[in-house]
């Protein structure tokens, strides 16, 4: 019971602080990684959930959370993902609706870029770093894979070729 408890306490804070699905990632990273789950499962869990259909975090809090606590700490981690947003949207959408027109509200949003922009660099960055990226191979299909967005080849395709690419010609760790 306690495993659900601090699953339910995690993705609650997780959702309260994060602004989008990718920003909460890395403040997922932080929680998750050596209490519920290895680095590694967690590279494994951010692969999968960006290959199905369907929002990442969600899929991210399922994955993490039933690794930790089978069943219903994969539903306890969607339901404290969804509560959150849930509720602010409901709030924020009533202000919103009557401030949309005031100046402010476009600056915060622009205010928030910039660091959320960084947030999901380092992300990035770890997960390239853990994942074994760091070989001329890592970097060879990270410069494939970016020239192919950068070509708007949808994302899933890319990761789908990158994972056939890796289990045919990488060797494990």
């Amino acid at each position: 019971m306690e495993i659900l408890l601090q699953l339910f306490w995690t993705f609650l804070k997780v959702n309260l602080l994060s602004t989008s699905g990718p920003a909460s990632v890395g403040l997922l990273y932080h929680e998750a990684v050596g209490g519920f789950v290895t680095e590694a499962e967690f590279v494994q869990a951010v692969g999968f959930s960006s290959v199905l259909p369907g929002s990442d975090a969600l899929q991210l809090a399922m994955y993490i959370g039933y690794a930790a606590g089978g069943v219903p700490g994969g539903l306890v981690a969607l339901t404290a993902s969804i509560l959150p947003p849930t509720l602010i949207i409901l709030g924020v959408t009533m202000i919103l609706h009557r401030l949309r027109r005031e100046a402010w509200v476009g600056r915060f949003v622009e205010g928030l870029t910039p660091a959320i922009s960084v947030l999901m660099l380092f992300t990035a960055w770890k997960i390239f770093e853990k994942g074994g990226g760091m070989s001329w191979q890592g970097w060879g299909l990270a410069l494939a894979s970016f020239a192919a967005m950068w070509l708007k080849v949808p994302e899933r395709i890319v990761i789908i070729i990158a994972g056939i690419i890796g289990a045919v010609f990488l060797s494990a760790p």
